[in-house]
């Protein structure tokens, strides 16, 4: 598991280029900052459409949505043939380029467990496009193809569980992040770089556009989800060893992570209560897998 680091050992070099394509408050932008600090120059890194399109200044490819896992093969393959260990294959996806439209072929990397680090930095919506759902955005979210009116209530289903679904591949290393708490992202980050197989970290990133709320509390949205269970910090090895990183005493309200968010303005007091009772009996699970250290699918 990833060793624990203090703010005093983020590394100070930055490795992207502002402003990119990132708005203000911008979570996705954050992450690839924090990623790519901690990743260094020796990396190529693969993109697919996505929201933003962060500058770096590794050497950078590119592919359609259904082509990352295959992208990424490719490239760790022609390193291999290289003699070039020194360079990591990295993929900086969304949401949609890993939950949905590509998650066939990651997942068929995965499978075979090829040598590449998949980091998915999760603002729950394609929102290059204009903010439709994927199968990452949580339940009752608004969306512009889930609207809020008399015959809908937002999405109606909760976000796929990506991180165990990984897992399930029996990979070497899958865990969770948020742009909140820097020092696991981080850390995460270094543990993960170094290590052969496929990797896959998932960072929630905020988006004050889609999300709805005010550019200038991104950071407290993102800790906010994860002190109330909505968004835990987590790892897992081999698809057994698990650990939960983030354990607070108490859990916060979900209602304290929802209410800012104009997104699920809308709901209803039962509607919130869905969430809580969903997140509490899901982390009572988590907190169970913790204390044994294996996960139970």
């Amino acid at each position: 598991m990833a060793e624990r680091i203090t703010r005093a050992q983020i590394p100070m070099s930055e490795m992207t280029i502002t402003p990119g394509s990132a708005c203000q408050g911008c979570g996705a932008a954050l992450a690839a900052r924090l990623a790519f600090k901690a990743l260094g120059p020796n990396v190529i890194r693969h993109g697919i459409p996505c929201c933003p399109d962060s500058v770096t200044k590794t050497p950078r490819t590119g592919t359609v949505f259904e082509g990352g896992g295959a992208l990424l093969t490719g490239t760790t393959h022609g390193l291999k043939a290289l003699g070039r260990s020194d360079v990591k294959a990295v993929a900086f996806f969304g949401d949609g380029g890993t939950y949905d439209i590509g998650f066939q072929g990651l997942s068929g990397a995965a499978e075979r467990n090829e040598n590449v680090f998949v980091i998915t930095k999760d603002n729950e919506a394609y929102m290059n496009t204009g903010n439709q759902r994927s199968s990452s955005t949580p339940k009752y979210s608004r969306t512009s193809t889930t609207p809020v009116g008399q015959a809908s209530r937002g999405k109606t289903t909760h976000k796929k569980n990506v991180p165990f679904i990984f897992a399930a591949h029996y990979v070497p290393y899958v865990a969770t992040a948020s742009v909140g708490y820097p020092e696991d992202l981080i850390a995460k980050v270094n543990y993960a770089k170094d290590l052969e197989g496929f990797r896959m970290l998932i960072i929630q990133a905020p988006c004050p556009v889609g999300w709805r709320y005010d550019p200038a509390i991104t950071m407290d949205i993102a800790r906010s989800g994860v002190q109330s269970g909505v968004w835990p910090l987590m790892e897992i090895e081999n698809g057994e060893k698990f650990k939960l990183n983030y354990k607070p005493k108490e859990l916060k309200p979900v209602s304290e992570y929802l209410k800012p968010q104009a997104r699920f303005r809308h709901m209803t007091d039962d509607e919130i209560g869905d969430i809580q009772g969903f997140t509490t009996s899901r982390w009572e699970s988590l907190l169970d897998n913790d204390a044994k250290g294996k996960l139970m699918m």
